[in-house]
């Protein structure tokens, strides 16, 4: 049955949960859609996670790939089709644990950077599996910094040859998907050598494993780089080549090519190669963020509603812990943030499809915003849903360290996030080297995107507020934040310039002002987020109450990081200390008022219990049955301990005859 102590909350919702979950969705229809494909492949017994925490390795991998093949099957099955409308919940409901994830990136490169020859030739072997594809970009020696990669192609003209190579230890690719066990085939991204002329780095189509029987190529060594964090279920691999020859239809040419006397030419912008990444990093956002926060949130704040301990007032029954104003600030923020961060995954693609028409007109004028945002907020959202992910593990006490509680593995597995597909510091510079050349723009009157033109006009200015209530007007927090962050670009941008002046190397200025352009890229992001935020919830429609509670949460999204961030907004008086204890008295006031929708406003994230995989979170509340339950399915009882007969039993009978 229901824990009634979770049953009793969702009685007094302030909303329809149904309307919002369809708004999370982007309509009812969708809403419709992605149920089906949950129940499609939740019904599907090849598709369960239920063992998953008491899996090695060995049994992780073979699931994934067990998964990765069925899943063709069932699309077949069920009609679903790599761009109909279930693809992309597919990925949702089965929670990321299947194999070929690289396979599908595998193919975006040679759509994005193939020229059509290649792209006839490899899509449909690729889409139908009849060879298993992989990204290798990534080197033991280099990860970020694309231009420093060692991994060699040299044209050979008598053959019509490039000949890659490993040169030496740092160069050996490390750390691309399903190429440890899995791939037949990967783009290697190597320096090009024509002539003894290096052109820099280009993408080849290599064949790494037989297709007869798997067994890897002549000139090719591979394996998998052993155990992580996480991803025990992902073939992360190492590859080596010595004299590996392809012909010369191989490199992707899309944009440049080396035609057969040897020539290199070139066509369109190189920049493009950055466009591919930025559709990796948007969806990521989304599927490997976002998601598992919202997951995070809904089992911590389900079970602080079914967990009681200690009395608040005497003569009372035990408190649920929900009801402790600490509990409520650890987890509202959280539950906040994920609404926050969802919408603006909205906004960013809807500024990827409006890139995305312009490079099909060969305008490439608006890819270095996108590229920009893309990499700021790519860097903000994993690093914030990273340490959310931890506070509600940690707001679960000792059960949420329970790895059945769902808690440490979203935790292991959202830490990647921060580090992968762009390290999150050199993400965040890049951001900040675009907004400092914004910035240089706009206060010399030229026109800059329409996302910074704020910039242009930077004014001294004091926060209006009078009361507490005056927090709460969208208005004046947006301003807030977007003072804060024009002053902190504005000022770096002044210390960068007088260093410059006074005879520092533009490298070393920039250098030494690097931990400043991280907190002004990461100030630029929070006002954006907040303003689109404030303009999200302007549009809803007033009816079923979504607006109201949606107004709330970004109120306490915007002051959460106002009182979170304190001496930025103090540092030139735009906001008073005074204020500042409106501010705190607003933000705690709001904890109440959203404490009564909480668990409302995590059922509206519309997870299933089997995608939660959370004895402590699961839709009933029955939470201490559960983690017994699943206790016992664990290996460790199922055997009598072989320590015993080995160590314990000479330990106790020694020890016995002695006494």
């Amino acid at each position: 049955g229901m824990n009634p102590d979770l049953a009793s909350e969702r009685q007094t919702a302030s909303f329809s949960v149904e309307k919002l979950t369809a708004r999370l969705d982007g309509g009812a229809e969708h809403t419709r859609i992605r149920r089906a494909v949950v129940e499609a492949i939740e019904c599907d017994p090849v598709f369960s996670r239920e063992n998953q925490y008491f899996q090695s390795q060995n049994e992780r991998y073979e699931a994934a790939v067990r998964k990765a093949v069925h899943l063709q099957k069932k699309m077949h099955e069920m009609g679903w089709t790599e761009d109909g409308p279930e693809f992309k919940y597919i990925y949702r409901a089965l929670s990321g644990d299947i194999a070929f994830l690289l396979h599908r990136i595998f193919m975006r490169s040679i759509s994005v950077l193939g020229s059509k020859q290649q792209i006839a030739k490899w899509i449909p072997l690729a889409t139908q599996y009849q060879l298993i594809g992989s990204y290798a970009q990534t080197e033991l020696g280099h990860g970020t910094y694309l231009q420093g990669l060692e991994t060699t192609a040299v044209f050979d003209i008598t053959t019509q040859e490039f000949i890659l190579n490993t040169p030496k230890i740092s160069a050996m690719k490390w750390w691309p998907g399903d190429m440890g066990r899995s791939a037949t085939h990967t783009v290697v991204f190597a320096q090009l050598y024509v002539h003894g002329k290096c052109y820099g780095v280009h993408p080849f189509i290599v064949q790494i494993r037989s297709l007869q029987d798997h067994s890897l190529c002549p000139g090719v060594t591979a394996g998998d780089i052993g155990p992580k964090m996480n991803f025990e279920h992902v073939d992360n691999g190492y590859l080596m080549l010595q004299n590996v020859r392809v012909p010369r239809e191989n490199m992707l040419n899309k944009f440049c090519e080396v035609q057969p006397d040897g020539t290199y030419a070139r066509w369109g912008s190189q920049k493009i190669n950055y466009f591919t990444m930025t559709t990796v990093r948007i969806s990521l956002i989304s599927d490997e963020a976002v998601i598992p926060l919202m997951k995070a949130c809904t089992i911590a704040i389900r079970y602080s509603v079914v967990r009681r301990q200690s009395k608040l007032k005497p003569g009372e029954q035990e408190a649920k812990i929900l009801d402790y104003q600490t509990q409520q600030e650890k987890l509202l923020p959280q539950l906040a943030a994920a609404y926050a961060f969802h919408f603006i995954n909205n906004y960013l693609q809807e500024l990827f499809d409006k890139v995305y028409r312009e490079i099909q007109r060969k305008k490439f004028d608006t890819l270095p915003e996108l590229h920009a945002f893309s990499s700021g907020f790519k860097a903000m959202v994993t690093q914030y849903c990273t340490s959310a992910v931890a506070i509600c593990l940690q707001a679960c006490g000792g059960h949420g360290y329970s790895l059945l509680s769902g808690l440490p593995s979203l935790y292991t597995k959202i830490v990647a996030s921060c580090i992968y597909e762009g390290e999150n510091t050199i993400l965040l510079l890049q951001t900040a080297r675009f907004l400092i050349k914004c910035f240089m723009a706009a206060s010399t009157g030229q026109p800059v995107p329409p996302s910074v033109t704020y910039l242009a006009a930077v004014k001294p200015g004091k926060c209006p507020a009078k009361n507490k209530l005056d927090f709460l007007s969208p208005d004046v927090y947006t301003e807030a934040y977007q003072h804060m962050a024009a002053r902190l670009i504005s000022s770096t941008a002044a210390k960068l310039q007088d260093l410059i002046q006074s005879g520092v190397k533009k490298t070393d200025a920039w250098n030494q002002c690097t931990v400043q352009l991280v907190q002004a890229a990461k100030a630029h992001c929070h006002y954006i987020i907040v303003k689109n935020f404030t303009e999200t919830v302007e549009k809803l429609e007033t009816k079923a109450g979504i607006q109201k509670i949606m107004k709330h949460l970004c109120d306490l999204f915007a002051l959460h990081g106002i009182f979170s961030n304190g001496g930025v907004f103090l540092h030139d008086g735009y906001i008073s200390g005074a204020q500042m204890d409106m501010v705190t008295a607003s933000y705690l006031d709001l904890l109440a008022v959203i404490r009564k929708d909480a668990v409302p406003l995590v059922d509206a994230f519309d997870f299933t219990d089997k995608s939660l995989n959370s004895a402590l979170g699961s839709y009933d509340g029955q939470v201490y049955q559960r983690l017994y339950e699943w206790a016992q399915k664990s290996p460790t009882n199922k055997q009598m301990s072989p320590a015993y007969e080995r160590y314990l039993k000479p330990l106790l009978h020694n020890t016995l005859s002695k006494l």
